[in-house]
């Protein structure tokens, strides 16, 4: 069992990856930082189990470096992008010429060629959004600021892609200025071949596959490696041709189950992989070398951080923004990782760059990584929460009755049944809702298809759910509304179910509780996964304790003042209404966060909440805490019920990030009702 067993490796590989992230997170340190010391120790360095020679780790680290890239381009938000399109060029401008130009005089000043010294500039120039789930968090990414500085990442990435690549190929022939053309040329049209081609190729072969995720999920995953392939084949490092290629199936994917699977797989295996490889690539003699003789590495790191600061200062001073709004784009700028790293290995192995720059953008990684997000969550937490546009507040008064649809229809609640054991909470909640609204209950069960009709299977199930559906009818009846069952047959019972609720005009699903945290749900996804992403109408994911009268009090945490926070609190009004119970609007802020600035949410919410609804009393309490979980969890104590917004996101920097509602989720002690908006086409 040594370095040269494949199998020995990667399961060595598998160990580190599942172990050694979740360690470094409880220390409050990145669980990258724990996969580069995890290859340092298991490495040439340490013990020798690995080495980064193998084939098998030269695979799995060549793939997680391209796949680094390519999910940098697909989690940039393309909509917001293109909102503040002009002022996103302009930070990128400055936040991308005074690093380089910083870098350019730190790599003269150390001895290095021009080629050489703007390369150095370039892993200056881009930066990576490690800190974004933070201000998502706090609810501030509307902010003309933060949008700004999540567009400049488009710029960034790229121009620092195509500088690197231009370095690439002055390294590997003579220079000329015709060469340099000819590269810019081609680079070009190989740009707009992927960007372009690519978008239109995959809308075109999703929309002759819809329901075909796995081929789906194959598609992106060709296209990330013909992209890789094909900018090889121009002369152009693989990882320019992975971020292009992510840029491009952007549109494509949305927020589709598929990209959280493509994420996913990244996220939890190749990407990873990655992370060991460069620790593998640490000389500790050298690194200690490197660290005795520091002035290069401080240098690199105060560059960095100065020449960030200077272009967010400038940009803000142009545009007038306010100094959190400033220090909020400088910390949200600061973080290098997914580019930063993946060109640094290239420019090593090119030769461009020597083993002291590959330590101090270890050593800036590892700063930067810790310093940005640290600022961010401070600076970010003193921005106003933006209020939504009056426009999105009018559609909000409506939104819940349908009466803002053109041709009216009853209020219709299906409820999908196939376990006896939560059919009747089911029911009950569903009943509860139709009667509040003078509306219905239609009470449906799904069958899968066989081969033949007259299958002795197929029989039984229909047998089982013609009970099902005859059971929910006579628990909906007591409540006085009108209660109708229903039977399809069909081989996709996700797709079955919101096809039916379609065919129904149906205004809310209510489905039962699934397991939503084993791997089989997490790769291939579950039913409920699939109905929020295909759903015509809201989706009402519930798991109740109790029964639905016997709920007295309602607790919603809140974040910001988007309509999708509005339509849950407009959700828990009627239901409060329905059960004769209490909604607690619960938002959360950091400690450091102003008081005149919590006293403007609150007051901004009570006047949307006066021109959305006159129904039900809502109270709105602010807590002061850190850990946002924590103190959702103490709140929950003192409530029947919470209601939450279903969210499922994938990976930030190319590593899993820890959501607040599967941390709520997983403690939770009381019942709980998740809320899914009805899935919107672009």
């Amino acid at each position: 069992m040594d370095g040269s067993n494949p199998i020995f490796v990667f399961t060595v590989l598998l160990a580190v990856i599942l172990v050694i992230p979740p360690v470094f997170e409880r220390l409050r340190l990145p669980g990258l930082v724990g996969l580069l010391l995890a290859g340092v120790i298991l490495g040439p360095n340490g013990f020798h189990f690995l080495q980064h020679e193998s084939d098998t780790i030269k695979l799995l680290s060549g793939i997680g470096k391209v796949y680094l890239m390519f999910v940098a381009g697909l989690e940039i938000d393309l909509s917001q992008f293109r909102k503040t399109r002009n002022r996103s060029l302009v930070f990128g401008c400055c936040t991308f010429i005074v690093p380089i130009v910083t870098g350019i005089i730190i790599g003269r000043w150390f001895g290095f060629g021009w080629n050489g010294s703007l390369l150095i500039g370039s892993l200056l120039a881009s930066h990576t959004l490690l800190a974004y789930p933070i201000v998502r968090r706090l609810g501030v990414v509307q902010n003309e600021a933060v949008t700004v500085t999540i567009g400049a990442t488009i710029f960034t990435d790229t121009a620092a892609l195509v500088i690197l690549a231009i370095c690439v190929g002055i390294n590997k022939g003579e220079f000329t200025a015709l060469t340099l053309i000819n590269q810019l040329v081609t680079l070009s049209l190989y740009c707009f071949l992927v960007l372009w081609g690519f978008d239109r190729v995959g809308k075109e072969f999703f929309q002759r596959s819809p329901d075909d995720q796995g081929n789906q999920f194959l598609f992106i995953l060709l296209t990330l490696f013909v992209a890789s392939v094909g900018a090889q084949l121009i002369g152009v490092e693989q990882i320019v041709g992975a971020f292009l290629a992510g840029l491009a199936v952007n549109d494509v994917l949305g927020d589709s189950p598929v990209k959280e699977k493509v994420e996913f797989i990244g996220g939890v295996l190749f990407i990873p992989c990655f992370f060991v490889d460069m620790g593998l690539l640490i000389d500790i003699p050298a690194f200690v070398k490197t660290l005795a003789s520091i002035g290069i590495t401080v240098a690199i790191v105060g560059g960095l951080i100065g020449s960030k600061f200077i272009a967010a200062w400038l940009s803000a001073l142009w545009y007038r923004y306010t100094p959190m709004e400033m220090l909020t784009m400088w910390s949200l700028s600061l973080p290098q990782v997914a580019a930063t790293l993946a060109a640094t290995l290239v420019g090593f192995q090119e030769g461009i760059l020597t083993k002291d720059i590959l330590n101090s953008v270890l050593v800036l990684m590892v700063v930067t990584s810790i310093l940005g997000p640290i600022i961010t969550a401070r600076t970010a937490s003193r921005i106003p929460i933006p209020q939504p546009e009056q426009e999105a507040i009018e559609e909000l008064a409506n939104w819940w009755d349908g009466s803002e649809d053109p041709q009216p229809h009853p209020f219709t609640v299906v409820v999908p049944v196939q376990n006896p054991q939560t059919q009747r909470s089911l029911v009950e909640l569903a009943a509860l809702l139709a009667r509040h609204e003078a509306g219905r209950v239609v009470a449906m069960a799904i069958v899968r298809g066989q081969v033949h009709m007259d299958d002795p299977q197929l029989d039984a199930a229909l047998n089982r759910s013609r009970k099902l559906v005859r059971r929910a009818v006579e628990l909906a009846i007591p409540y006085g509304v009108e209660a109708t069952a229903a039977i399809r047959i069909d081989d996709d019972v996700a797709l079955g179910i919101s096809r039916f609720s379609r065919e129904q005009n149906a205004s809310l699903i209510v489905l039962g509780w699934s397991e939503t945290n084993s791997l089989r749900a997490r790769l291939f996804g579950n039913i409920i996964d699939q109905v929020l992403w295909s759903s015509p109408c809201a989706v009402a994911i519930t798991r109740l304790l109790d029964a639905p009268e016997q709920i007295g009090s309602i607790l919603v945490p809140t974040r910001d003042l988007t309509p999708s926070t509005l339509r849950i609190v407009r959700f828990a009004q009627a239901l409060a209404t329905a059960s004769q119970a209490r909604v607690v609007l619960l938002h959360v802020v950091l400690s450091n966060t102003p008081p005149e600035q919590i006293a403007q949410f609150e007051e901004d919410l009570r006047e949307i909440l006066r021109e959305t609804s006159g129904e039900g009393a809502v109270d709105i309490k602010t807590v002061a805490r850190n850990d946002i979980a924590a103190a959702i969890l103490q709140e929950a104590q003192q409530s029947d019920l919470v209601l939450m917004r279903s969210i499922r996101r994938g990976t930030a920097g190319g590593l899993a990030v820890s959501d607040i509602t599967t941390q709520v989720i997983q403690q939770l002690q009381t019942s709980i009702i998740l809320f899914g908006e009805p899935h919107r086409l672009s």
